[in-house]
């Protein structure tokens, strides 16, 4: 295959940064300053990245990764806590969009995780085809602490990959998990040193890149079709997150994080 680098006013963004060559697209969360958190705008790309790389046939491959130092760091605290109701509700709608648009992708996508993979940012590369990471990366969940969860593709499917103890586990605790345990869990496909991260990447992409895509295409659909009806689960979640995060529990979650301080959240339960 030729060298051949793309450019194309469709993957012009200001939250990311996207370079296809050899039909390998590599698409980097670029806000390296907030460990790139997503915020509204973030995730709207996201969603129109993503559509735009599904109906590209030239496109074989994705590469997933984040600038700087961390892959993601989950939701931006600054959008969470504008608390307008309005606001929740529209991040719940956008980020159902964009994970739909990410898991309806034809292209298999490689996460090539460099650093910090919390929250939203966990979820995105647990929806990955194939995951590598970096030693110094780290995993892990936050939803509970900060008055928020993913009842759809961030735990169903989660269960799935590394197993129902290890999926409650990572979502009940809260805890941090270095690279060497998320490979021995099954979270990740290979860890290797931080400077060969996206060169390791790109070497697996180019790979499956010589096979046929039409093949490829089969087998990411007959892979999704055996979870495909937890996209039910993530309409019910999103639609139940919109509604707690404007609870008094999920609005203290979100503001003692914000504040740096322990959440209270036996004074703001929501019912059981």
């Amino acid at each position: 295959m030729s060298t051949s680098q793309q450019t194309d006013a469709r993957y012009r963004f200001e939250t990311l940064v996207v370079e296809t060559i050899d039909g390998v697209c590599t698409v980097t969360m670029n806000r390296p300053a907030k460990l790139n958190a997503m915020s509204l705008e973030m995730r709207t790309e996201l969603a129109g990245c993503f559509d735009a790389i599904g109906a590209d046939r030239s496109i074989r491959v994705v590469v997933l990764t984040g600038a700087g130092r961390a892959f993601s760091g989950g939701g931006d605290i600054n959008d969470f806590t504008t608390s307008a109701q309005e606001l929740h509700a529209l991040m719940g709608r956008v980020s159902h969009r964009w994970f739909r648009s990410f898991w309806a992708l034809p292209q298999p996508v490689i996460a090539a995780v460099n650093g910090i993979a919390v929250g939203g940012g966990h979820v995105l590369h647990v929806l990955c085809d194939l995951s590598i990471a970096s030693e110094t990366a780290r995993f892990g969940q936050a939803g509970p602490k900060v008055g928020s969860f993913d009842a759809g593709f961030g735990s169903a499917y989660l269960a799935r990959v590394v197993g129902e103890k290890r999926a409650r586990e990572i979502w009940y605790l809260c805890r941090l998990y270095d690279a060497q345990t998320a490979e021995r869990w099954g979270l990740v496909n290979k860890v290797v040193p931080a400077d060969q991260l996206l060169a390791e990447a790109k070497a697996w992409a180019a790979e499956i890149a010589e096979k046929s895509p039409t093949a490829i295409r089969f087998l990411k659909q007959s892979f999704n079709a055996d979870t495909d009806h937890q996209a039910g689960l993530s309409n019910l979640a999103m639609s139940a997150l919109d509604l707690f995060t404007a609870s008094p529990e999920g609005l203290e979650g979100a503001a003692a994080f914000a504040e740096k301080r322990r959440p209270d959240f036996a004074s703001h339960v929501v019912g059981h």
